[in-house]
């Protein structure tokens, strides 16, 4: 930091305390006139900008003055211009007007700062802009609710640094109007997936998200311990197993917005405590699965943004369109027209040239590649040379079984499971299969993960032995997927990184950055 950085740095600091200081000495005021300790709770709101405006926002000034109409509203001062000061509440911003007769007379209107919390009574008008106000006429109909301590950042600049937009949301949420869209659409995106869901049948449930074995996905989980049991845990990596488990029981069609947690690097599509969608359903294949897939996502586009055009950086994408459906093994061909397909059909009689063209992509040698097959040399290799190619909305299909611990086999093809991943932009936004219901060929798809977590695989899965007992009292046909809602809403929201579409991301502590 130059010397001139540190001594802006350093004022900026020494005016901030000042203004803080200025609007403690006002709440001190406040208090000093017996208002509730300068913190009353006795207003209560009964309009919002929002429906003012939608109901009375085309009345011409002098009929709306004509209605004599009090309306009674409350929000946080955004803007001082003179007389007019500009209140936002959660549906939008509003006006009030103070005479200067009351000017003179209200210690509220003396006492007053941006970011202050007021409410206020009078009569709705309409200025000669057009503009929506609040007219005050009795000093008691102007009150702070809550005062203000610390100023907001410069209206003009907002809150421009982007790391303390993460840590301090609440003051993003207050500044930025983008900010506020993104997660009211998150809101929306939430209650659609859910209201497609049950519209069909489906039936919400909870399952634990404290396990004693992490299934459900291959991902390193947190662990924990539980005092009064003393015993080990862990925080959930999905919640897939015990869904499986409440098919098993008869209930055909469930799902579940869950948290799940995974021990993972932080990049602007992870953050290790995130949000998804699984529902499973009986008597279904995968391919029911992409079809309801497409069907909600144009739902959402439709009920949520009123179009299924979505923009995406310099990207557009038209969900009304049916999706591409493309193996792993023609994705890989696709982008890399020099490999030899016939290595790639006949897998498992060409490890070794797999394992050359592994090297050849960038794909380090390890130890872990001991208890690689020929099918997880193909989903690397997919994943370091086609993945982040699919940019319109593919479904990637035939997932080899070695990965899909589990899908089920594909009947004409037992290499490869009935089993797709979704795309968008080059990233992964769902996952779903025909789910694997032979007991005896799940128990040995759980023992090859049992090996590969020997090997050094921190994130292969764990030995279910409940979930194999489960299995032999009969699971139906079943299918069933899970979409991450992170990632979906940065999709619908134009977000770029998973920490916008994150009320409060994951990072770093200050002290210790």
């Amino acid at each position: 930091m130059t010397d001139t950085t540190h001594n802006d740095a350093v004022q900026d600091v020494a005016e901030e305390n000042k203004l803080i200081a200025e609007r403690r000495a006002k709440l001190e005021q406040l208090r000093a006139q017996g208002k509730a300790n300068g913190h009353p709770n006795d207003f209560r709101r009964e309009h919002y900008a929002a429906d003012l405006k939608a109901q009375y926002g085309e009345h011409e000034k002098d009929a709306l003055a004509e209605l004599a109409l009090p309306v009674t509203v409350a929000g946080r001062v955004m803007r001082r211009g003179g007389p007019f000061v500009g209140i936002q509440d959660v549906t939008g911003n509003i006006q009030f007007y103070l005479g200067k007769p009351l000017q003179k007379n209200s210690d509220a209107w003396q006492l007053l700062d941006i970011g202050d919390i007021v409410g206020c009574r009078g009569l709705l008008q309409k200025s000669g802009k057009g503009d929506l106000y609040v007219e005050i006429n009795d000093v008691a109909d102007l009150q702070i609710v809550t005062k203000s301590l610390r100023p907001l950042p410069d209206k003009f600049h907002g809150l421009a640094d982007q790391e303390m937009r993460y840590r301090q949301r609440y003051v993003d949420l207050i500044i930025n109007e983008e900010t506020r869209n993104t997660f009211k659409v998150r809101s929306k995106i939430i209650d659609g997936i859910r209201r497609y869901l049950s519209e069909r049948d489906f039936m919400e449930v909870e399952t634990p998200m404290l396990q004693t074995i992490p299934g459900g996905a291959s991902a390193k989980p947190f662990e924990t311990h539980h005092n009064a049991l003393d015993i080990d845990m862990f925080l959930r990596i999905s919640p897939e197993l015990y869904l499986k488990r409440l098919v098993v029981g008869g209930f055909d069609r469930v799902f579940e917005i869950n948290r799940n947690f995974r021990n993972e690097g932080l990049s602007t599509r992870h953050n290790p405590e995130f949000t998804m969608i699984e529902f499973y359903q009986a008597y279904a294949d995968y391919n029911d699965m992409m079809d309801l897939t497409e069907g909600m996502l144009r739902y959402l586009a439709e009920s949520i943004l009123g179009t299924t055009t979505l923009h995406y950086g310099d990207a557009t994408y038209d969900l009304a369109k049916p999706y591409q459906r493309i193996s792993m093994v023609d994705a890989i061909l696709t982008y890399n027209p020099d490999m030899n397909p016939a290595v790639f059909r006949n897998a498992e009689e060409n490890l070794d040239a797999l394992k050359a063209y592994a090297r050849q992509v960038g794909i380090a040698d390890s130890p872990q590649q001991a208890a690689w097959g020929a099918g997880k040399y193909i989903c690397e290799i997919f994943e370091a040379t086609a993945e982040d190619k699919l940019d319109q909305p593919t479904f990637i299909t035939e997932y080899p079984w070695e990965v899909s611990p589990l899908a089920r086999r594909n009947d004409d093809n037992p290499f490869v499971t009935d089993r797709f991943e979704f795309f968008v932009g080059g990233r992964e936004l769902a996952n779903g299969f025909s789910e694997l219901n032979d007991a005896e060929d799940q128990a040995a798809r759980f023992r090859k993960q049992v090996e590969e977590k020997d090997a050094g695989d921190d994130e292969a899965m764990h030995y279910d032995d409940d979930y194999v007992r489960a299995l032999e009292y009969g699971m139906p046909p079943t299918a069933g997927q899970g979409i991450g809602i992170d990632r979906l809403v940065m999709l619908f929201t134009n977000s770029h990184t998973i920490k916008d579409v994150i009320l409060f991301p994951h990072m770093k502590p200050l002290s210790d950055s």
